[in-house]
């Protein structure tokens, strides 16, 4: 693909991930333009590039996400609303805040504080409490419940696929992971409606476990969904974009409410920690909230394996199992392709291939999967898209490599320290999902789990962003 397609600001080279911090956005940001009452670009020094300074535009998240004129990252916005100096604000303002950590960040930080994910928990909850939060959630309960929605939907796909009446709504295949909200903005404003039914329509761990939370778990704790303020912690910025989606925006007592009120990054948390000036390290360890905690009896922490939330190896076991009754054991051996970023599997039967699945990372490789979608000869059933190159463990969020440390060993670190002190489970044998079923959704795939789990996509149209025309 030739990069002279592209505005000078926006490279091939550049497609693993959208606009980097030190890029200029496409569009003209001049006061009088619409696009600059939509967008403000933070540079490498954390300055907004306008000219004059004085005309600088003030802008909410909602516009960003919002904006057709350009392909950008979360990366590359001024975030004013979701910010540290906001969290601590709600905090001192009576709310009842809540905040939930994902598995990614906990081993972010885990590496760099030379600690165990299990103490960077606690030691977390311990830090948080003593601020003022209630509560303190593991998202590898929600992504449990996500990687059940996620069985579910795929094996009604396919069998709808294999079914004589394939073409019928709700059987398209491959079916393509949803949890990374850096590929959906993508999707939603590039390219458009032919994609977008391919994409599971299961909400991310981020927006599942605050579903849980406003329309739940308030009802335990004897709250309105409105008196909850309920912050992630997120490797990714773009989880920042995806929490003020429309979609996930209700109404209760005529109060608009959202499922996640604001997202905070791994570097953004190391950020609160060392502002405190306290020795995290030595920091006092609490006791583990439980109720939306994957934590046993004993203590030990517990998950699926899988940097990324183990989409595709999670959903191919449930397949091979509840379609063809075959029951695999041990690690799965995906076969590396064009690189590391692009692996697949394949189960066969009687000598024939009959499900095959693909990890997908970065937009090198997105772009090539496109292209075939779009032209009908995709050979997957099932991928798993990240936009980040390596996932999410490599997610523009997390802590940066230190001093004389190469993003490569960085990531080789996480990989290790993630796969260290957690228990792999099954999310259908998780305590919490069984009860949260039980208690409040009925059945993977009933009409309260589409409710509350499953989301829509829709279309943006495209200005600047529709000259990119071979995806």
């Amino acid at each position: 693909m030739s990069s002279s397609r592209f505005s000078p600001a926006l490279q091939a080279s550049d497609l693993n991930d959208f606009i980097a911090p030190s890029q200029d956005c496409v569009i003209s940001l001049n006061k009088n333009s619409s696009a600059a009452r939509r967008l403000q670009i933070k540079q490498k020094e954390n300055t907004v590039s306008t000219k004059p300074p004085e005309e600088a535009v003030k802008i909410s998240l909602k516009d960003c996400l919002a904006c057709s004129g350009c392909i950008t990252s979360a990366e590359t916005v001024m975030l004013e609303k979701q910010s540290l100096g906001d969290f601590i604000a709600r905090i001192n303002s009576g709310k009842t805040v809540i905040v939930s950590v994902s598995p990614q960040s906990r081993a972010s930080l885990a590496a760099f504080f030379g600690l165990s994910q299990s103490q960077v928990l606690r030691k977390l909850t311990a830090l948080f409490k003593s601020m003022g939060v209630k509560a303190v959630y593991d998202t590898s309960s929600s992504r449990d419940l996500s990687l059940i929605e996620a069985c579910n939907e795929f094996v009604s796909r396919y069998q709808k696929n294999q079914s004589s009446s394939g073409q019928e709504a709700g059987a398209s295949l491959p079916m393509i992971s949803s949890a990374c909200p850096g590929w959906i903005c993508y999707a939603e404003k590039t390219l458009g409606s032919y994609i977008l039914p391919y994409i599971s329509s299961v909400k991310s761990p981020q927006q599942a476990i605050g579903a849980a939370i406003k329309h739940h778990v308030v009802e335990k704790l004897g709250l309105k969904p409105y008196d909850v303020y309920h912050v992630t912690v997120m490797p990714c910025y773009d989880k920042k974009l995806e929490a003020v989606r429309d979609d996930f925006v209700f109404s209760v007592d005529g109060k608009e409410v959202t499922e996640v009120d604001s997202v905070l990054t791994t570097g953004e948390v190391l950020d609160l920690i060392q502002s405190k000036s306290i020795d995290f390290k030595t920091l006092e360890e609490s006791s583990l909230d439980r109720l939306l905690t994957n934590v046993d009896e004993e203590g030990h922490l517990y998950g699926v394996s899988g940097g990324s939330g183990g989409y595709a190896e999670i959903v191919f076991r449930h397949a091979a199992r509840a379609i063809y009754k075959r029951e695999i054991e041990g690690p799965l051996d995906f076969r590396t392709l064009r690189n590391s970023d692009f692996r697949e599997i394949t189960l066969e039967v009687e000598g024939k291939p009959v499900l095959k699945f693909a990890l997908c990372y970065g937009f090198r490789n997105l772009q090539n999967i496109v292209r075939k979608i779009k032209m009908g000869k995709c050979e997957y059933h099932f991928i798993e898209v990240m936009a980040c190159p390596s996932g999410c463990l490599n997610g523009g969020g997390q802590i940066k490599p230190v001093q004389g440390q190469s993003a490569k060993e960085l990531i080789q670190q996480l990989e290790s320290v993630y796969t260290q002190d957690v228990s792999i489970s099954d999310p259908f044998d998780n305590p919490i999902t069984k009860r949260l079923y039980d208690e409040w959704l009925g059945q993977p795939g009933s009409e309260n789990a589409k409710k509350y789990l499953h989301t829509d996509y829709h279309p943006v149209v495209k200005s600047v962003a529709s000259q990119l025309q071979n995806w």
